[in-house]
């Protein structure tokens, strides 16, 4: 978005840039586990990379169509954004790539050089990503000129220039929100069947406001008829939001991490009145 358009000056959208970085110092500390070992997120990723399957008409549909809208420009810049580690996210743009490919080839156009932008989170293990470039460029059915590239940082905040975008993708990633929400009776990583409905209601305010500033933030970086595909859990019912008929592990985790937290502080309590004790010896 133009500053012109905006009533704002540049300096004046840089601080906003700046503002909306520091709201969301929480996310800096997150990270997928990293590495290639048994407990990785590169070796537990299967049923991430099946909902990548499942959303393959969606991704080819919208590439087609960025591509036809744009009058097939010189240079596509694509971003993925929450890649994580592993080769989940060189499926997707090899995907992408070579449905350009094909597409270039029916319409008789040259291919265009591509940049590839790989975001995360600043502590993501982006060296073992880079470890499967190889892995990408087997899957590519053309030669086509192709440039990747890291891009650290919370995807609740700028991350590219303005109008620079042509294709946005993010896969399971949306719907980790920035911060703790405020109001919880409970810290609880997730609402369950026993949550009260003011924590629901926590939960689908930090989201609403959490999207909402990601679709702000992507609505600067990306090129007009550009396009974007996100992929994020959600509930299929609407008559009871608490229902559990998606990631019931997260409502193991919740409790697990509950039941951590009180034998911790049980513990400490232990140990501060033994401390107690011996002092007043």
């Amino acid at each position: 978005m133009d500053s012109r358009y905006t009533g704002k000056s540049e300096n004046e959208m840089n601080i906003d840039d700046e503002e909306t970085r520091s709201k969301y110092p929480f996310v800096s500390i997150l990270s997928m586990s990293g590495g290639d070992g048994d407990n990785s997120y590169s070796s537990n990723s299967l049923l991430q990379r099946r909902v990548l399957s499942m959303t393959k008409a969606i991704l080819v549909k919208n590439t087609k169509e960025m591509m036809t809208n744009l009058g097939f420009p010189k240079c596509i810049k694509l971003a993925d954004l929450g890649c994580s580690s592993g080769q989940n996210t060189f499926l997707v743009i090899s995907e992408i790539v070579n449905t350009i490919n094909l597409l270039c080839q029916e319409w008789n156009q040259n291919p265009p050089e591509i940049d590839c932008c790989l975001n995360d989170l600043p502590g993501n293990d982006f060296n073992t990503t880079f470890t499967f470039i190889t892995f990408f460029n087997d899957k590519l059915t053309s030669k086509i000129p192709c440039f990747v590239s890291g891009v650290p940082g919370s995807f609740y905040s700028r991350l590219f220039p303005r109008k620079s975008l042509h294709f946005i993708h993010s896969n399971y990633s949306n719907h980790y929100l920035s911060k703790v929400p405020d109001g919880l009776e409970k810290k609880r990583v997730y609402i369950t069947s026993s949550s009260p409905l003011s924590e629901y209601k926590a939960y689908l305010n930090q989201f609403q406001r959490d999207f909402t500033t990601f679709l702000r933030m992507r609505s600067e970086e990306m090129v007009s008829n550009g396009r974007m595909v996100l992929t994020l859990i959600g509930r299929n019912t609407l008559e009871d939001p608490l229902y559990r008929d998606c990631c019931h592990w997260l409502t193991l985790l919740s409790n697990s991490l509950c039941d951590l937290v009180f034998e911790v502080r049980k513990s400490l309590d232990i140990h501060i009145n033994l401390l107690k004790i011996i002092l007043n010896m």
